[in-house]
């Protein structure tokens, strides 16, 4: 079980970690408007990272289910929307399309 936890709390923070770098990094530019391309070699890598934080989020998702946290239906439909936020990188070649994300206002 501490192990588990390790993972998830590990897992937790290179996501919001490296999510905050980049877009503090991008905060004020849409990433298009750049123009990035990407090397094969930096598509690689970021191919070979998605897909070990994916297979850890699945990973998660199944002890939740295997624990009786929530339904196996809510696991695979967790984890089908994961592997589609993957095919969506893949497609875009990594980099990432936030501009199209909608900011919530408080009131």
């Amino acid at each position: 079980m501490r192990k588990f936890i390790s993972t998830v709390a590990l897992t937790a923070i290179v996501l919001s970690s490296s999510l905050t770098a980049v877009h503090a990094e991008t905060s004020n530019q849409p990433i298009r408007e750049k123009n990035i391309q990407l090397t094969d070699a930096q598509k690689q890598e970021l191919s070979t990272l998605h897909k070990e934080l994916l297979t850890k989020r699945k990973e998660v998702i199944q002890k939740y289910v295997e624990y009786g946290v929530m339904p196996k239906e809510k696991g695979d439909k967790i984890m089908s929307h994961l592997e589609k936020r993957y095919d969506q990188l893949e497609e875009n070649n990594f980099i990432p399309k936030w501009e199209h994300h909608k900011k919530h206002h408080s009131h």
